[in-house]
């Protein structure tokens, strides 16, 4: 749910003027992640968040630095923290998880931006990928073992 959540602040603050924790909050409930002041203050922490004057005089948030860089590693340790196995059914990719993981792991390879999918659909322990031809599957299937392999740290 973190990078989830954490995703979710990115999109947030760069559509919407926040400049509250409370209004960042409020946003996050009405998405969907009911959140605490201290969760907010951690992710806040954690993706390099800083204040500038917006155009009204008021004050709002923005990421300091290209979300990519600081969570790139962070959807990496999901991957391989919530991946069990996987498997092909023609460019339908299945990716079996780790119980009650499976949303998480499907938001990081969504945030991953691996070439070729299109998609990732989750439920509890089970993430479909729609991949967009069946010569991409093989691609992604490699990429995504090297990746929880350990052998590719900079590989996305």
């Amino acid at each position: 749910m973190k990078v989830g959540r954490q995703s979710k602040i990115i999109e947030l603050i760069t559509r919407n003027e926040v400049e509250t924790q409370e209004e960042l909050a409020e946003l996050l409930e009405k998405s969907g992640y009911p959140v605490t002041q201290a969760t907010i203050s951690r992710d806040i922490r954690e993706l390099k968040l800083t204040k500038i004057a917006a155009e009204d005089g008021r004050q709002k948030y923005i990421v300091l630095q290209p979300p990519e860089a600081c969570l790139a590693e962070k959807y990496v340790r999901v991957l391989r923290d919530g991946f069990l196995s996987m498997d092909t059914a023609q460019n339908i990719l299945v990716i079996k998880t780790v119980s009650g993981m499976a949303m998480a792991v499907a938001a990081a390879l969504d945030a991953m931006h691996i070439d070729g999918i299109v998609g990732c659909i989750a439920g509890d322990d089970t993430i479909m990928c729609a991949i967009r031809t069946l010569p991409d599957t093989e691609k992604v299937m490699e990429k995504i073992s090297r990746i929880v392999s350990r052998k590719a740290r900079q590989e996305i």
